[in-house]
């Protein structure tokens, strides 16, 4: 018993070390990072108004911390089915803060729609806002209305757009209701709907806390698309239930 709990506290004392190094090295790049970030988006921006060249460095900023963590294997599946001639609305499960890092390993083009709060965060959030990611404030109709209304010409430019329409990451590994934001820009504006699965992430680094959790295998899977004539006659709220059904039973969560 006593060596069992010498065990864990020395695990733990491992974790803790192990996730300060990995914390200290995230700000670092980042500080560094950025500057490059701002130079390439100077350069660019006057012939590539989408920011594709941003984004693929940014896609490259944020996969080296699941590159260079051994402790996270990260696999792709079906990447080959998301498109680059067409734009689409993305939308994934949301189990913990590596999911934004994992999905950048897709290394395709889109814009995230994410809490304004994100956009604060030095280096990091001021590389979304060069991006043009699109900011929402939670528990504001009208933010969410001008959220739609960016989302709409963002797809209309030929962007794709990244969405958790969960709202917020599951405590429990199971997937939360959704929210219909991401299925009434599909119907409204006619855009396919591609599913993204996460599994792995929530155990890597749960919701609550900062600290690595050691080895777990992080696995991405994409879904084939969802044509927009096959939702044509749906309300929004059969759109958002027969995604998330589609999505659970893919999980084994039916």
């Amino acid at each position: 018993m006593r060596l069992d709990g010498s065990a864990r506290v020395a695990g733990g004392l491992a974790r803790g070390l192990y996730s300060c190094v990995f914390w200290l090295f995230l700000v670092g790049s980042s500080i560094a990072l950025f500057p490059a970030a701002l130079l390439i988006w100077a350069l660019t921006t006057p012939f590539d108004r989408r920011k594709r060249v941003l984004h693929l460095f940014t896609c490259f900023w944020a996969s080296l911390y699941t590159w260079l963590n051994p402790a996270w294997t990260v696999t792709l599946e079906g990447r080959e089915k998301l498109r680059s001639d067409r734009a689409a609305v993305l939308v994934a499960n949301h189990l913990s803060l590596l999911d934004i890092l994992v999905l950048f390993r897709t290394f395709t083009h889109f814009k995230w729609v994410s809490k304004i709060e994100n956009f604060r965060l030095p280096f990091v959030g001021w590389n979304m806002s060069l991006n043009g990611y699109i900011k929402i404030r939670r528990g504001n109709r009208a933010s969410v209305v001008q959220m739609m209304r960016a989302c709409e010409a963002t797809l209309a430019a030929g962007n794709s757009i990244m969405m958790f329409p969960e709202g917020t990451r599951s405590l429990t590994g199971l997937m939360r209701a959704f929210k219909p934001g991401a299925f009434e820009l599909a119907l409204c504006t006619k855009t396919p709907i591609q599913p993204i699965l996460l599994r792995g992430s929530g155990d890597a680094l749960p919701k609550r806390g900062f600290v690595l959790q050691g080895h777990y295998p992080i696995r991405v899977t994409v879904l084939d698309p969802i044509a927009p004539e096959s939702f044509a006659g749906l309300s929004v709220n059969e759109l958002t239930d027969r995604v998330r059904t589609l999505m659970a039973k893919e999980l084994g969560q039916a």
